[in-house]
């Protein structure tokens, strides 16, 4: 077992360090004003200003292999970096849900299907949302999914109502890919297919944009999307029909370990936002640093980061060496474990801040919402606990 990076992931963490320091975390409240002060759903300029310095820089497209050149490995601690600001991925064009949809779309797409929505994808000229959780079924079982695709002719007719498709509340979002039954009598895990819709289609329509603990996540969003009598030509079925857990499972590895790499790094920033809070205030006659309680904190932080870390680490190179099917008891411990991890650490320094600490004036709400959202996202934790467990028992 190998954790030692290339020099290329070296270098690349000390280049994006650097553009972090120079122009990410000097805008956190200038990325708040923007939001604040206009159209929310308007793709925001600073943003957009930062992805011309960072594609310049080329620091861009770091999370796809076969562009960057770059292990799962050795991309890891690069999404670590990204993640110790919410919006930073976006930033390098390596943020979800665009970064799933681009593998898919790289793994499974026809030549046609990448000339027109890879491509500009990896430009970052277009966003994408993905449509598989619905709002009626309990959709942590992807086999309850009700939504149809019927064939007609030379298209496919969908009909059906999702939510929580991230992104589809952008204005820059140009394509869904969509999840839903093409033959409800086949087994069970090759009924469901999925194809590519463009977001203007006659027929599909953003019924509202959810909130995340009262957050709306503008200008991305997370949208309830209805599809109704929406025509698509069969061109645009991805793999082929019945293929839609195969492109599922195909998905979602890499996109867990982007996940809980940059989870990390929120929890890594949280960290040392609470040592230089226990260092500088004082309370009760003496400064919090010399607190036992909170001395207790910093060092079980620093023991559940180092743990988490080395376990996403490995899940990365089983991954690398042997497939993600190979890392599926890993992935699926990641995924358990790292949210709760960074919720813990988040918690404490939130604690440690007091009243500030759930305020605008310091990255931890956010931090702590995403780290919380992300116990149900890709599965909820209760899915990935029973996946290991039937793991160990065989």
């Amino acid at each position: 077992m190998d954790f030692n990076y290339s020099a290329k992931s070296v270098g690349l963490q000390k280049r994006i360090a650097e553009f972090m320091d120079e122009y990410v975390y000097p805008n956190e409240q200038n990325f708040q004003g923007e939001i604040s002060s206009g159209d929310r759903w308007q793709p925001v300029e600073l943003i957009e200003q930062l992805k011309v310095k960072a594609k310049a820089a080329d620091l861009w497209n770091l999370f796809l292999p076969e562009i960057s050149g770059l292990s799962n490995v050795d991309y890891a601690p690069l999404a670590e970096i990204m993640g110790r600001v919410v919006w930073a991925s976006e930033v390098f064009n390596c943020s979800a849900p665009d970064t799933g949809n681009m593998e898919v779309l790289h793994l499974y797409g026809t030549e046609e299907q990448k000339a027109q929505w890879l491509e500009p994808l990896l430009a970052g000229e277009i966003r994408s949302c993905f449509a598989m959780t619905e709002p009626n079924v309990a959709s942590s079982d992807a086999t309850n999914i009700q939504a149809s695709i019927i064939a007609d002719g030379d298209d496919y007719v969908l009909n059906g109502r999702k939510w929580w498709s991230t992104g589809a509340g952008d204005r820059r979002c140009k394509l869904v890919i969509f999840m839903g039954k093409t033959d409800p009598e086949a087994p069970k895990h090759q009924q469901q297919s999925m194809v590519l819709v463009p977001m203007d289609s006659p027929g599909v329509k953003v019924e509202r944009l959810l909130n995340v603990f009262g957050f709306d996540d503008a200008p991305n969003g997370h949208a309830e999307i209805s599809f109704t009598d929406v025509r698509v030509p069969k061109k645009n079925i991805l793999l082929g029909e019945g293929k839609g857990f195969e492109i599922a499972q195909g998905r979602l590895g890499p996109g867990r370990v982007h996940h809980c790499m940059r989870l990390i790094g929120a929890a890594e920033r949280s960290l040392e936002l609470m040592k230089g809070r226990a260092k500088a205030r004082t309370a009760f006659g003496k400064p919090i640093s010399e607190q036992g309680i909170i001395r207790q904190w910093i060092a079980q932080a620093r023991c559940e980061i180092d743990q988490a870390r080395l376990l996403v680490l490995r899940t990365a190179w089983l991954m690398d060496i042997a497939g993600n099917k190979a890392a599926k008891k890993e992935i699926a411990m990641i995924k358990a474990i790292v949210p709760r991890m960074a919720l813990n650490v988040i918690d404490r320094t939130i604690q440690v801040y007091g009243g500030a600490g759930v305020s605008q004036e310091l990255p931890l709400a956010q931090f702590w919402i995403y780290s919380r959202s992300l116990r149900i996202a890709d599965g909820p934790d209760e899915v990935h606990i029973e996946s290991i467990a039937k793991s160990e028992l065989a």
